[in-house]
């Protein structure tokens, strides 16, 4: 069926016009400016086979976002989150595409346990979810993961994911270390990395000079320090200007460390409902992020999205969700408060994020795109209520704060899902 959406404000990261989108068979087939839809093409769209039109009386039509790092807690935690529930949570905050992270129990670190779960998310037809693969065995930190081994050993692969990670711990072992940088070079995907080992700062540093001479495909998971973002600007302008032995480095910013501080922890309680890892900085850094994000020093926003029951909380479970406030705290706070363009705001949360995962047919809004869309309410405000949540997690920083810009409509490979 030929889906034409008519009447929108079309932006994405290269692209701000008036105009229709029209979809068949998934794929986006054609982007036709206002000032050049005339009467005959508009008979001519709706007289083609049957057709659903959704007039947006000038909403915001872009590219549905791209989640580099998420926690969906299945396998081993459905207390705090299900596929079903994470999916449905993602569809409602405008994600069609999302990298769920490999800390579940058992953690993620084989082929077959990660191509179950994508299979099962496939099943629900909600959104395109790329389970991340483990770096080490069980997330031990002593030996590299199977899917790793198996492709060191050259053995077939049934399963490739985007990227690989130990999210939520650091890996001490540096020759280990190094030697999985060098395997996710040979496959060429992204290899996203906790840094906390003796401090953020130090950890940031020491995982860029375990890189080097790797030819590796380096991301930095939830920068959160001035320090740190001074770092990977530092080492990003080296690599631009020698070459740098082929290492590739980006990073990514959580919507939580550019929107709150350390004094709002403390008020939340630092170790229960204000706490999160990295912890939430002081404003300095938090300013330092901002700048980071504006000068290309780190080229991606995504959730750590981290659902927690509230005992889990009230005990000392770092993590905030995510997924549904994400694009209205960045609106807020990026573009309300700092003057990014809306262009800006969505390359960081789409196409910047598809690009680095190689995923080419998607982060922008262009004819033979797969039709992954978010249609946005710009100046619509609402009030955050956990309660009202897809996701089971209910713990955000953000209850009862007024936002501005509210996800309406999420379709995600040419079907309507939110």
């Amino acid at each position: 069926m030929r889906t034409v959406l008519y009447n929108y404000q079309i932006v994405d990261a290269d692209t701000c016009l008036n105009g229709t989108v029209v979809i068949d068979d998934k794929i986006i087939t054609d982007v036709i400016s206002a000032d050049s839809f005339n009467y005959a093409q508009k008979i001519d769209l709706l007289s083609t086979g049957a057709c659903m039109v959704l007039n947006g009386n000038g909403l915001c039509l872009t590219s549905g976002f791209v989640d580099m790092h998420a926690h969906f807690r299945e396998p081993g935690f459905s207390q705090k989150e299900t596929l079903e529930s994470a999916s449905l949570a993602a569809a409602a905050g405008g994600y069609t595409t999302v990298c769920c992270m490999a800390n579940t129990k058992p953690p993620i670190d084989t082929m077959e346990a990660a191509l179950a779960l994508r299979t099962r998310a496939c099943e629900l037809e909600l959104i395109d979810l790329y389970p991340v693969i483990s770096i080490t065995k069980k997330m031990q930190g002593n030996k590299l993961s199977e899917f790793l081994q198996s492709v060191e050993e050259q053995k077939q692969i049934t399963y490739m994911p985007l990227l690989l990670s130990e999210d939520g711990r650091d890996i001490a072992d540096k020759e280990l270390y190094r030697r999985a940088m060098r395997i996710a070079s040979v496959l060429n995907i992204p290899l996203s990395c906790h840094c906390d080992l003796d401090g953020e700062d130090a950890a940031t540093q020491r995982v860029i000079d375990i890189a080097k001479n790797t030819n590796c495909r380096l991301h930095i998971a939830h920068v959160s320090t001035k320090k740190a973002a001074g770092i990977v600007r530092r080492e990003k302008a080296g690599i631009k200007a020698r070459g740098a032995d082929g290492l590739s480095l980006t990073a990514e910013a959580t919507p939580h460390h550019i929107s709150l501080n350390d004094r709002l922890a403390k008020k939340l309680g630092a170790e229960t409902n204000g706490k999160v890892a990295p912890p939430l900085r002081a404003g300095r850094d938090r300013t330092a992020i901002i700048e980071a994000l504006k000068d290309g020093t780190i080229d991606v926003i995504a959730t750590d999205h981290a659902p927690h029951t509230m005992f889990d909380k009230e005990n000392g479970s770092p993590g905030f969700t995510g997924l549904e406030t994400s694009f209205a705290v960045c609106n807020k706070v990026l573009a309300g408060e700092n003057n990014f363009s809306l262009k800006q705001l969505l390359a960081l949360m789409s196409a910047n994020p598809a690009r680095i995962l190689g995923l080419n047919d998607r982060g922008k809004i262009a004819k033979g795109m797969r039709a992954d869309i978010t249609i946005i309410d710009l100046e619509k405000t609402w009030t955050v209520d956990s309660y009202n949540f897809k996701s089971r997690g209910k713990n955000t920083p953000y209850n009862g704060m007024m936002l501005t810009g509210k996800v309406l409509r999420t379709i995600s490979d040419g079907k309507i899902v939110y």
